[in-house]
């Protein structure tokens, strides 16, 4: 059975879904304006842009799962407590 989460807990999970999300909007930007750019400089017309504007958003879309699902799989297998805390006190190395 799984205990209740703290607010602490709670915040970082949500922290770290909100980062996943910006930063594969961003990846998936560029990916799309990456393949998208015939189009975008006037090189490519009628069905020839459709296509590159269709593969440019399922790649966009492939590179935005992608990004999110690294994300959130690293976030949850480091164990990770919020405020950067290791998940077993006294496991940790000292500095010096």
């Amino acid at each position: 059975m799984r205990r209740a989460r703290t607010q602490a807990e709670r915040d970082s999970v949500t922290v770290e879904i909100m980062y996943a999300a910006v930063t594969g909007a961003f990846l998936a930007a560029g990916a799309l304006a990456a393949i998208a750019s015939p189009v975008l400089a006037g090189q490519a017309h009628g069905t020839a842009g459709d296509g590159w504007i269709t593969i440019g958003v399922i790649v966009a879309a492939a590179v935005f799962c992608g990004r999110v699902g690294l994300v959130l799989r690293r976030f949850e297998r480091t164990g990770r407590q919020p405020g950067g805390q290791p998940s077993q006190p006294g496991r940790t190395k000292p500095d010096s």
